[in-house]
């Protein structure tokens, strides 16, 4: 039986989930499962997104069958190669035989290493910038070499602003019934998984990722539809941050993480000591991992979240303790950076895994490594403590402290945005003129009877149309609302333009003045009793002549608008560099070595480009 999700008027989810499988790339350890996500647009020309892994072929192929409904497949685009969304190609193209293959020049070689069937009769090589019209829509492609194959592109559909991620933005975890983040609590729930799929599946390559991303800036994208994990309608420049964060090697907290190597427990007792002293120091955020029995792409994605990293090892065989070999290797091929790291050691005779610790993390890119050290002798005893207490010193020492308070300013002007706004479109009409505009400041004042006031900028042209006519709504925005929306509504006059020229799907309430059905959670409309004059702002209090409930979603405050939907200026920095053409390995810098070999594919400086 076929499981579909229609997601728009032409585009379903036909992938499937897999809870079977116990490591993912027989490597990471999926204990939620994994999603296999597959996209079929049903427009004058029908078109798949990426393939599924063999494990869910039956399904997928029901799927296709169904919302297809006796039409012919046209397209198959190819983001990436990788046997979980490629693995079942031949088998379309059996089922599909007009089916053409809509990918970039690598994808095609690489298909015919994986299968047999004649692939370039069916082939339709993109370049960057490319477009492929298929009714209503149209799409165009952006390469993101490494991301995390040398082959992978993203696709872009210009009508409705999908952008379809391959691998990138990707998460661990079957969907549960839910395809969207915002259906699943991803902050709480989800994030977690999200970061561990990122750090270990393409966390090497964040200057290729951060290429990606500047790529993308430039599209306005309303959905994100990755190969792994939920969709993305809402919260998108929250999660694009994060990535930026990620690919940039930003740590997203000011925290510790401790690991630890600990054979018969003296190692893990310093640990716990060690994270004791840091909590008597005021660091709040410490955990600690046991790097053998915790997963080490687990660790190595707190690592990626922290700002200062601790690891304890015991010296085993001449050497680091076995599973902290294992990490530390991991986390320096993984190419972390920008973290401040502290080192301590056990060994009962001939101490020697800090010094080896110590020589790994030198290769990493700005990789603090503290001075402050210790080397416990078997046992922690009590003339070791005071070691312990520098290095405590020195991790809390290099912390970020709070900003001193400055008392000689009596009004601080951000204190003031502290306040519980919330964020509203408040909408009027004057004659046949519709106009609205942004506010924060709208209240309940009394519940019997009800009375609401709201202030309003006198610069703003819904201020006069609300001082002629004493008549309006307020629509309360929730947290699906758009950066978009803010713009067209906040940005720009009714004086100089008709807000509502283009704008489809409203509705007016019943005293004829148009509120917002989407993207907010109720209405009010208010009929103006009393307005108190200031010097910038009129407040308006008025008695509620309707009210609606339009949704269950949380109301956007002001503190959530600009922690989450307002853009943040670019953490990204353009690179200098070039790029290998075979597999996207960057070399970084200006002038490109005559005699560079590429560590990833071994081709030599004529298959490099500069970077654009």
């Amino acid at each position: 039986m076929y499981c579909v999700k229609k997601m728009t008027e032409d585009l379903y989810w036909v992938g499937g989930n897999d809870r079977r499988l116990a490591l993912f790339e027989n490597v990471y350890p999926i204990p939620d499962g994994i999603s296999y996500n597959s996209y079929l647009l049903t427009d004058e020309k029908t078109v798949l997104l990426d393939t599924v892994d063999k494990a869910v072929e039956s399904l997928f192929l029901e799927n296709i069958a169904h919302v297809l409904a006796g039409r012919p497949l046209d397209y198959v685009i190819v983001n990436h190669m990788e046997p979980d969304h490629c693995a079942v190609l031949g088998t379309l193209a059996a089922h599909y035989p007009d089916m053409k293959i809509v990918c970039s020049a690598k994808a095609m070689a690489m298909m015919e290493r994986f299968f047999t069937f004649d692939v370039r009769s069916r082939a339709l090589v993109v370049n960057e910038g490319d477009t492929l019209p298929t009714g209503r829509h149209t799409f165009s492609f952006v390469m993101a070499p490494m991301v995390h194959w040398p082959e992978v592109m993203v696709s872009f559909d210009q009508t409705t602003g999908t952008l379809f991620s391959a691998d990138a933005f990707g998460t661990f975890g079957a969907l549960g019934g839910s395809l969207y983040a915002d259906e699943v609590g991803f902050r709480a729930c989800r994030l977690d998984d999200a970061r561990r799929y990122y750090t270990n599946i393409v966390g090497k390559y964040g200057t290729q990722v951060q290429t990606l991303l500047t790529k993308t800036a430039a599209l306005d994208i309303k959905m994100i539809c990755p190969l792994h994990g939920p969709v993305w309608r809402t919260d998108i420049s929250w999660f694009i941050d994060k990535y930026v964060h990620w690919a940039t090697y930003e740590p997203e907290d000011k925290a510790v993480v401790i690991a630890y190597a600990s054979v018969y427990g003296d190692t893990e007792n310093a640990a716990n000591i060690l994270a004791g002293k840091l909590s008597e120091r005021g660091v709040r955020d410490v955990r600690l991992y046991d790097v053998s029995s915790t997963h080490p792409s687990y660790i190595l994605s707190e690592c990626f979240r922290a700002s200062h990293l601790v690891f304890l090892s015991t010296t085993y065989n001449a050497g680091m303790f076995v599973n902290m070999e294992n990490l530390v290797h991991d986390i320096v091929n993984h190419n972390l950076q920008n973290r401040t790291v502290a080192l301590a050691e056990n060994g009962s005779w001939a101490p020697t895994a800090g010094g080896l610790m110590r020589a790994e993390f030198q290769k990493l890119k700005d990789f603090r490594i503290l001075d402050e050290t210790f080397t416990i002798q078997s046992s922690l005893k009590e003339a070791d403590l005071a070691a312990v207490d520098a290095m405590a010193d020195a991790i809390a020492a290099s912390m970020p402290k709070p900003a001193p308070i400055d008392h000689s300013t009596p009004v601080e002007p951000n204190a003031m945005f502290n306040f519980s706004y919330g964020l509203f479109i408040l909408t009027a009409r004057d004659g046949a003129k519709d106009n609205g505009c942004v506010i924060n400041t709208a209240i309940q004042l009394t519940d019997k009877p009800k009375r609401i006031s709201i202030a309003v900028n006198k610069a703003n042209y819904t201020h006069d149309m609300i001082k002629k006519t004493g008549v309006f709504n307020i629509s309360m925005l929730s947290t699906d609302a758009p950066f978009a929306m803010f713009q067209h509504y906040g940005f720009q006059s009714g004086r100089n333009v008709d807000k509502f020229a283009d704008v489809k799907g409203m509705a007016r309430a019943t005293n004829g003045v148009y509120y917002i059905p989407y993207c907010t959670n109720a209405f009010v409309s208010g009929k103006v009793v009393q307005t108190v004059e200031f010097e910038t702002h009129t407040l308006f209090i008025a008695e509620v002549t309707e009210a609606r409930v339009l949704s269950a979603l949380p109301s956007m405050t002001y503190a959530y608008y600009f922690a989450n939907v307002k853009p943040k200026p670019s953490k990204l920095v353009k690179k200098t560099g070039w790029v290998c053409r075979i597999c996207g390995w960057i070399y970084e810098g200006e002038t490109l070595p005559p005699d560079i070999v590429c560590p990833i594919c071994k081709h030599g400086a004529a298959d490099f480009e500069k970077l654009k």
